[in-house]
């Protein structure tokens, strides 16, 4: 029995060297695709053409640049908030849910994730455009007399990333609702709870990280969406990542677009600690 934990042990002693040989080829991938560009536009934006804080001064300094930052965090913050009143009713139908029902479900949540987002976004502006089929319909049904302007507006880019971004809400919730044990819901009803009370007092609390998980994940990806809103939004929605990209290919301006960078990633790292702070991440990933 002794040999046995011995061995036990010598394998869990000498699996390290074998983890690190398998993870070698996915942290290059990740050091040459994402560590090394990151520093070389931060440093671009502190050091360019000298040690130098302007561009920074910058995006902060322009109004133009301003209101940029602040439609991204808007529409971020909107879709966070409509793929949460979405998601939540959806995550809990499918923990009801049993059989074909179930697998239907499943599959319309995950079929966006099979889907390109190029293709789904395409498919937004066959819907949206002045002659597209949205407007066809209205006009057919005579709730409009003409058809009315949809393509390139906040709601337009909205809608689009919020069909997009809806399984990173789902999925989490649904994770954390079926974790919820039934007896503790059935206990609840035969104390005399009501189903908005029990809602109230043990769902909702029991299924907070799975909302804070969703929540976060689909607030980082707002913030740097690049595909949807600019073709759904156009010049006259411009997010940050939009930005980022016309200042590197464009304007070929690396510095300023180094400094948009450091900005989100400032953002998104005080996010995660904040989260993590608040939702103690750690009993989630196993450690202490």
């Amino acid at each position: 029995m002794s040999g046995a934990g011995t061995s036990a042990v010598s394998a869990r002693r000498l699996g390290l060297a074998p983890s690190l040989l398998l993870l070698a080829p996915l942290l290059v991938v990740v050091l040459v695709a994402f560590v090394l560009p990151l520093l070389v536009l931060l440093h671009e934006s502190l050091f360019v053409p000298a040690p130098t804080l302007k561009h920074y001064q910058r995006l902060f300094g322009e109004p133009l640049y301003l209101r940029v930052v602040w439609r991204t965090f808007r529409i971020a913050a909107i879709v966070t908030v409509a793929t949460l009143l979405l998601a939540y009713p959806l995550a809990w139908l499918m923990t009801r849910a049993k059989g074909w029902v179930l697998a239907v479900l499943v599959g319309c949540v995950l079929l966006p994730l099979w889907t390109s987002v190029l293709v789904r976004t395409y498919a937004w502006t066959v819907l949206l455009q002045r002659n597209g089929v949205l407007n066809q319909l209205l006009t057919q049904v005579g709730a409009i007399d003409a058809p009315v302007k949809m393509l390139y507006t906040e709601g337009a880019v909205v809608a689009a990333m919020t069909h997009v971004l809806l399984p990173f809400m789902v999925l989490p919730i649904w994770s954390s609702l079926r974790a919820i044990p039934r007896d503790l819901i059935q206990a609840a009803s035969l104390l005399g709870a009501t189903p908005v009370q029990t809602f109230r007092a043990v769902v909702w609390p029991l299924s907070l990280p799975g909302v804070s998980s969703g929540c976060l994940m689909v607030f980082l990806l707002g913030l740097g969406f690049f595909v949807t809103p600019m073709l759904i939004g156009g010049p006259q929605q411009l997010m940050v990542a939009t930005l980022i990209s016309q200042q590197v290919r464009e304007l070929l301006n690396w510095p300023f677009a180094g400094a948009l960078v450091g900005f989100l990633l400032v953002v998104t790292c005080a996010l995660v600690l904040l989260f993590n702070r608040a939702v103690r991440l750690e009993r989630f990933v196993g450690t202490r």
